[in-house]
């Protein structure tokens, strides 16, 4: 599976390149809350919660002085505001009472499997939301799998999976070293601009000669739309 990823990764970055990112790691806490904001919604969606969120405080504990229903405004451009509403509160609750304040920093010395372990014990957080912090705030060598992800590489035949968290456990201890933020930002990238959920661009795909997939489209060339925005990058 490690070479199959290697060759997968190499096409994705000669297509595309290595995708840019900051060089000074952002803060857990926000990686988190923008990681929630982002489920069923698009990132420019997903970053104008964030934003309209992040200027109504002047630090995070400010949200626990809201009404959830005043919370629950500011980020509902994001779509399913009362549930990423509460799960912003609760975490934040839960994180002054066990620690005293609300910060994320205690896990930075914690390995990978113990901060999943822990950010999944609250409310509202997934595998998924636990893994874009391990990638985009610590810099681990993860590879976060949402359902785009998840459908990419089972149509490739890289697994066969029935669930994002199963491709994410799958492949988790095959992603080569220093490569999971560009494998999964260029993976972001060909889910939104190849292979898409339906009618996939497979004449055209930069990584179609390592694919399996059954029923390839060649047929009806189409325009690519690009769409190169992306939340968690965004996020510094």
């Amino acid at each position: 599976m490690k070479k199959k990823i290697q060759n997968i990764n190499k096409l994705l970055v000669n297509h595309y390149g290595i995708p840019e990112r900051s060089k000074k790691l952002p803060d857990p806490l926000e990686i988190i809350i923008g990681t929630i904001l982002s489920q069923n919604t698009n990132d420019k969606n997903s970053y104008k919660a964030f934003l309209n969120l992040k200027k109504s405080v002047k630090v995070w504990d400010d949200i626990l002085k809201m009404k959830p229903s005043q919370v629950e405004k500011l980020i509902k451009v994001a779509g399913l505001g009362k549930q990423k509403s509460q799960a912003i509160i609760n975490l934040l609750k839960n994180l002054k009472k066990d620690n005293g304040r609300i910060s994320l920093n205690h896990i930075k010395k914690k390995n990978d499997e113990e901060i999943i372990d822990e950010l999944t014990s609250h409310k509202g957080i997934g595998v998924k939301t636990a893994s874009c912090v391990l990638l985009f705030a610590l810099d681990r060598n993860i590879c976060p799998v949402d359902t785009h992800v998840h459908r990419i590489l089972n149509r490739i035949g890289l697994v066969k999976t029935t669930s994002p968290e199963k491709t994410f456990y799958a492949i988790k201890n095959f992603i080569p070293e220093k490569s999971a933020h560009s494998f999964h930002t260029n993976l972001l990238r060909l889910g939104r601009e190849y292979c898409t959920p339906t009618n996939p661009k497979c004449y055209d795909c930069p990584v179609e000669s390592e694919c399996n997939f059954q029923d390839k489209n060649y047929s009806k060339k189409r325009a690519i739309k690009k769409n190169d925005f992306f939340l968690l990058d965004s996020i510094k």
